[in-house]
């Protein structure tokens, strides 16, 4: 076969041997591919993927042009653009598996609860730096800071800005860094103390999302308080979750406070996208040396005893709270470093794992 007797039937044709690898099913019979072009030695198309952070997008690419050279090894030019059409997860709940929006976000796909059993192990860290990485790849993220009694999102992400109204009713997030945030904190004196009781924190967080002008999103991230208290029960009950991404750091003591986390969730029918294990271990930035301060490993332990997906490990590192206190994060002041690429890493395995429960017939739970 000459490149002149290349047409687009071939190209397609090769590219139908190319697996989903997350989803199974070719890239052509699931739609993936667009705008396909056959120019002389020049090949162009399209994969439209399930997310724009999708972990094994090096994999496919690999595979079409391996795919398209086995049948034309002489073609001149392979391109592949990329765009994300982002999948919606199946929603998880008190009821459990229901309908595909929720009222009080109805523009939003995926909305995900970063979650810990206790304070001090990360968690707003890590919820802050898996949305930077999340729009990083191109998807429309927000950040709701659901602490009310301790609200850090807007030291962590370097504003203070107050939200500006829409209307009489409407609110306008606060944009730093390409993310919508909103939290008590920006609404409030700096340093006041919120003694409410439960039902304020109820009442607090559905306004911080009913009233709020939010637009489209792909990914709603909810930074959770520790435990499992008023605020996880208002936002199992309130809105249709995606699922779960749980923060440990390795020791016994916080992972054992994890768990009951992970149970709570389980319980009301929401679905864990996976575990984190933050300041996984630590290595000396003058000789190289790696210690494992908390221990380490026990977080992945964990998730494969419980047949749950472990996201990633990362680093404990000085940057990490240099960034946090100067409002910014690392995955913005360092995109390259390791620390950085272990968020990414963790996003993107988040970000697949909500596509494949997207695709996945789940049964309906009675």
């Amino acid at each position: 076969m000459t490149i002149k007797e290349i047409s687009r039937e071939d190209i397609l044709k090769a590219l139908g041997t190319v697996q989903e690898p997350e989803l199974g099913g070719d890239l052509v019979s699931r739609g993936m591919i667009r705008d396909l072009t056959v120019n002389g030695s020049r090949v162009t198309f399209t994969i439209v993927l399930t997310t724009p952070a999708c972990p094994l997008k090096s994999v496919m690419q690999k595979q079409s042009e391996d795919a398209i050279r086995k049948i034309a090894p002489g073609v001149s030019e392979i391109k592949i653009n990329w765009d994300a059409d982002v999948s919606v997860a199946r929603r998880g709940g008190a009821t459990g598996v229901s309908e595909p929006q929720s009222p009080l976000l109805p523009n939003v796909k995926n909305i995900i609860a970063v979650s810990s059993g206790k304070g001090g192990v990360g968690k707003s860290t890590v919820a802050v730096n898996l949305a930077i990485a999340l729009a990083q790849d191109g998807a429309k993220v927000g950040l709701l800071d659901a602490d009310i009694y301790g609200p850090n999102i807007p030291i962590m992400m370097g504003t203070n800005e107050r939200p500006r109204m829409l209307g009489e009713d409407r609110i306008l997030p606060v944009e730093n860094y390409g993310i919508k945030l909103m939290s008590i904190g920006f609404l409030v004196a700096p340093g006041s103390s919120m003694v409410w009781r439960g039902p304020m924190v109820h009442g607090a967080l559905q306004q911080l999302m009913r009233d709020v002008e939010w637009g489209p999103l792909d990914y709603f991230i909810v930074d959770m308080p520790p435990g499992t208290g008023d605020a996880q029960l208002t936002m199992t009950q309130s809105v249709q979750l995606a699922g779960a991404v749980i923060v440990s750091t390795p020791q016994d003591v916080a992972l054992s406070d994890a768990v009951r986390g992970l149970g709570m969730f389980q319980q009301m029918h929401v679905p864990i996208l996976g575990m984190v294990e933050n300041m996984s271990y630590f290595v000396c930035p003058c000789c190289g040396e790696r210690t494992d301060i908390f221990d380490h490993g026990n977080v992945r332990r964990v998730a494969q005893q419980r047949n749950l997906n472990f996201l990633g490990e990362i680093p404990l590192d000085t940057q990490v709270r240099v960034g946090g206190d100067k409002g910014v994060p690392i995955t913005v002041s360092q995109p390259e470093s390791p620390v950085s690429q272990a968020f990414r890493e963790a996003a993107r395995n988040m970000a697949g794992r909500i596509s494949v429960l997207a695709h996945r017939k789940l049964p309906v739970i009675k």
